[in-house]
């Protein structure tokens, strides 16, 4: 144990690791001096560990003790044997109290903290000493805020982090965009990072390699081990190569609407099933789901739902992989959109808006320049009553100017435009 807390603390001894910058950082440094333990939830391998270490660095530059904050990877293998007992992390914790002999409050990081069964009750049973400040994160959404509702309620603070955005993307690639003057003078520098990130979408090990070929293969192992890690044994799945094959499915199908009785008749499962094993997906962050807009909260949880992937990556590993770059800048879009928006949404009768936020509408179309697509795509906002009184967007892959009252506006643009 304390061989494992050491290698996992180095800077207990003066040794300070330098990470890529994250722009949800300056929220979690805003919640430090509060009480309530903060949590951090995202899909697996977005940065959630790093995020966790940059706070780390804050406090050791902002004059805590290093040896006042505790980082553990509960995911560690030594922990296998002992992830039935809750009372273990409390083993963890006495012994990082016997080995670094912190004076004073302590910041306590337990990371993927879902691994231990019980987790909240040791934690509820230290919250209350306001000398220890928790931070946990988890790559579950409906575990951790579940369990933080029964047990903790009122006592934590949520911070979701995603894969990288583009202007993060931006940033790690040294690429200066902040100023009309940097946007112009780098214009084709972003818009070749525009185009890979489209492509291959925001995970830090799938963009710092250049090999296509490897590139697949990390997004393949990601999504195999976030289903047979993360959702297969935790509730008890017997038939792992349907959920398999249903989430490289619905790979192919992003953007499109949901028919559940179509894919419990092609995957041999029933209509409950099929809609369990996706709401799987999303406790995990590995696609979303959205509803059509109806003023009734009744008819929108009725409504058909469209699907979609919580990275641009993730298309790239399909079961028919198809190079639509429409459909690579409609998902784009929505996870941009998905970040801002709580209750996102889309209009649909005779015609279709793709995105409605409650405040605006949202139209993507890759390519304008016919004058029937042109038209079309204008004249679906005219058909809603809610582009009478709320602004119309319609995002395209090069195109902006102004259209009928509807701002046109490219999608590189459209990334830039947007607070993460």
């Amino acid at each position: 144990m304390k061989e494992i807390l050491i290698e996992q603390n180095p800077h207990w001894t003066g040794s300070k690791q330098a990470f890529v910058p994250r722009d949800k950082l300056d929220q979690l440094i805003s919640y430090l001096p509060l009480r309530q333990i903060i949590t951090i939830t995202g899909i697996r391998r977005c940065g959630k560990s790093t995020l966790a270490k940059l706070a780390v660095n804050h406090l050791i530059d902002t004059g805590v003790n290093p040896k006042n904050i505790l980082y553990v990877n509960l995911e560690q293998p030594s922990f296998l044997e002992v992830r039935h007992d809750p009372n273990y992390l409390q083993t963890i914790y006495d012994t990082y109290l016997q080995l670094a002999d912190p004076q004073g409050k302590t910041y306590v990081i337990f990371d993927e903290i879902q691994f231990f069964e019980n987790w909240q009750v040791f934690i509820k049973s230290q919250y209350e000493r306001s000398d220890i400040k928790f931070i946990v994160t988890g790559s579950n959404s409906s575990m951790l805020s579940n369990e933080l509702t029964t047990i903790l309620s009122g006592r934590s603070l949520n911070i979701h982090l995603d894969t990288f955005s583009f202007t993060e993307y931006l940033t790690f690639k040294g690429i200066a965009y902040g100023s009309e003057i940097d946007r112009v003078s780098n214009r084709i520098a972003i818009y070749r990072a525009r185009d890979e990130y489209l492509q291959w979408g925001g995970f830090y090990e799938v963009f710092t390699v250049d090999d296509p070929i490897i590139k697949k293969d990390i997004l393949i192992s990601y999504a195999k081990n976030i289903l047979y890690q993360d959702i297969i044994p935790r509730y008890g799945l017997r038939n792992a190569e349907a959920i398999e094959r249903l989430f490289f499915y619905l790979l192919s199908n992003v953007t499109g609407v949901l028919n559940y009785t179509t894919l419990a008749s092609t995957f041999g499962l029933s209509k409950q099933t099929v809609e369990e094993y996706i709401r799987y997906f999303e406790d995990v962050f590995l696609l979303k789901r959205i509803d059509k807009f109806h003023n009734k909260p009744k008819e929108r949880i009725k409504s058909s739902k469209k699907v979609y992937a919580l990275d641009n990556g993730f298309l790239q590993i399909a079961v028919k992989h198809s190079e639509n770059l429409g459909k690579s800048l409609e998902n784009a879009v929505f996870i941009t959109l998905n970040q801002q928006c709580e209750h996102l949404s889309y209009l649909k009768d005779t015609y279709e808006v793709d995105f409605y936020t409650g405040d605006a509408l949202y139209q993507v179309a890759y390519d304008i320049s016919d004058a029937k697509t042109r038209k079309r795509e204008l004249r679906s906002f005219g058909y809603f009553p809610q582009s009478k009184s709320k602004p119309c967007w319609l995002i395209s892959y090069e195109t902006s100017e102004t259209a009928e009252d509807v701002e046109v506006i490219s999608i590189s643009k459209f990334l830039l435009s947007v607070k993460n």
